[in-house]
């Protein structure tokens, strides 16, 4: 690799390590960079117009593809402007390399306008951050931070790149080897721990396998289906999962639900053998409500997130006896369809529709809690969630998910005011011509926030919470902002307009947004 500069050696090495997207919102720091992506054709260029953008649609494109996806960032501010989603990439364990530039190592001592603490802005969304402070080591280094990327169960990782660095060439003579990865996998849990954990399930409890991270691949899914078989264990998947499987053949799961009272109610008295997700944990603080959801003499460990779950429950089967008596639960009810559109028709509409192998972008209460209640009578699919709750993840993700399963529809399930975070992402879709069917839920509120309120009894009416929650004045128009970023769309009103609409949209060879009205 002589006769090349530091750009080019990180993009090469990178390349070698099967490294093949680059989410990008450069600046000047990072010119060598962007002239080096020429030098290095299978890393894809995708521009954002904004960073938020940028490491929303790296987090869709690692979840689904189970890759490494590149972001190109400018200095601290531009890095600022991404980490609420790589907070929700962290969370959901999308392994992603950062490259932020930064000015030349004898320019930072004058503290230039732009000159910020990258590596105390990275650290808390990052598994580590690394700086590139030399050409010959840099290498070594981009390798590490694959490794450290692609280790079970995945991580964000920042690297940070100096213009000097980018600009050198390394020493002569070093040798040219392909780079050799020690990612780390996931852990095996051994036959002892296995033994242990069908011990500690009583047999006089209702069992709840609750599952999260790799569990929720279809393997482990499987494999938690015949437990449920042969013992009755009702089988749930965490609030927000990474991403699952659903739909077709494959078991049912219950979502746990949001609220602690509805999670108390939910789990009730039963034992919780957690399959790759964490004990259940009230989101928020509230007064009076317990913080942990389940008690610890409730709660049994099978296989952590960084496990490897499906061999894990594979193993579990033959230690648990068959059960006498099984815990029936209700199908939720399909719901009728009415006259004026509503969440339900929605939902209803996308099961009937929704093809084989679509990818699920979901960001907002309005579709979700419906959507999960059916999600079960759909074709087989994946759903991805807002894993870390910061808002804004919902479009970006989708961007991604469309590049990392090119072959997959993928359906945005979008709330019209999480959705104006990040709604350069429309552009975006169309410059890629991405096939991306966005249903905007639009009801011109905040509706998390109010209904959290009304939980609080307080009366919506008053001026400044209705300033604060309510999204109506003016209204915003999907339809036009669409068009303007160069996305068709559509608004409907009524449930034979939105099927119309839908049909219209998965068949579409590019982005189509559906603006919903609803009540």
């Amino acid at each position: 690799m002589t006769g090349i500069n530091g750009a080019q050696q990180l993009l090469e090495t990178a390349r070698e390590l099967g490294v093949r997207i680059c989410f990008a919102n450069p600046g000047t720091t990072e010119l060598t960079l962007v002239h080096a992506l020429d030098a290095v054709p299978e890393i894809r260029p995708v521009l954002g117009l904004f960073e938020g953008v940028c490491t929303g649609a790296a987090d869709g494109y690692s979840r689904v593809s189970g890759q490494v996806a590149l972001t190109l960032l400018h200095l601290g501010p531009g890095f600022a402007n991404g980490i609420a989603n790589l907070h929700n990439a962290r969370r959901a364990g999308s392994p992603i390399i950062n490259i932020i530039g930064d000015h030349a190592t004898w320019h930072l001592p004058f503290d230039a306008p732009l000159t910020s603490d990258i590596d105390s802005l990275a650290k808390p969304v990052s598994k580590a951050v690394l700086y590139l402070d030399s050409p010959d080591t840099l290498r070594d280094d981009v390798v590490r931070a694959y490794d450290l990327a692609m280790s079970a169960p995945g991580a964000v990782v920042t690297l940070i790149a100096p213009t000097d660095v980018m600009d050198a060439a390394p020493a002569t003579g070093q040798n040219p080897v392909a780079p050799q990865s020690r990612k780390v996998g996931f852990n095996e849990v051994s036959k002892e721990e296995i033994v242990r954990c069908a011990q500690s399930i009583p047999s006089d409890r209702e069992c709840i396998l609750l599952l999260g991270g790799n569990a929720l691949g279809e393997a482990a899914i499987r494999a938690a289906g015949r437990i449920a078989e042969k013992t009755g264990a009702r089988l749930l998947m965490e609030s927000y999962p990474r991403i699952a499987n659903l739909g077709g053949d494959l078991p049912r799961l219950e979502r746990l639900a949001y609220f602690p009272q509805d999670v108390l109610a939910q789990l009730g008295d039963a034992t919780v053998v957690l399959v790759g997700a964490k004990t259940p944990t009230s989101y928020f603080g509230y007064e009076g409500q317990p913080s942990q959801l389940v008690s610890e003499d409730r709660l049994v460990s099978l296989a952590s997130e960084s496990d490897a779950c499906a061999e894990a429950l594979e193993a579990l089967i033959d230690h648990l006896p068959s059960a006498a008596v099984r815990t029936v639960r209700d199908l939720p009810a399909i719901p009728p369809r009415s006259a004026e559109l509503s969440a339900d028709d929605i939902i209803e509409e996308l099961v009937v529709q929704l093809p084989e192998g679509a990818v699920i972008s979901l960001e907002g209460s309005t579709l979700g809690a419906p959507f999960f209640r059916q999600a079960h009578r759909a074709r087989r699919h994946r759903v991805m969630t807002n894993t870390g709750g910061a808002i804004g993840q919902g479009l970006p993700c989708a961007v991604g998910a469309a590049l990392g399963a090119p072959d997959a529809r993928v359906v945005a399930l979008q709330s019209d005011g999480s959705a104006q975070y990040t709604l350069q992402s429309l552009w975006t879709m169309a410059r890629e011509r991405l096939p991306v069917t966005i249903i905007m839920a639009s009801n011109h509120r905040y509706g998390i926030l109010q209904t959290e309120l009304k939980r609080a009894d307080v009366d919506l009416a008053q001026p400044a919470i209705e300033k604060l929650t309510v999204l109506a004045d003016p209204k915003t128009d999907w339809t036009a902002l669409a068009a303007g970023y160069g996305v068709e769309a559509v608004r409907v009103t009524t449930p034979a307009e939105f099927s119309a609409a839908l049909r219209r949209g998965l068949e579409l060879d590019g982005p189509l947004l559906i603006q919903a009205e609803l009540p």
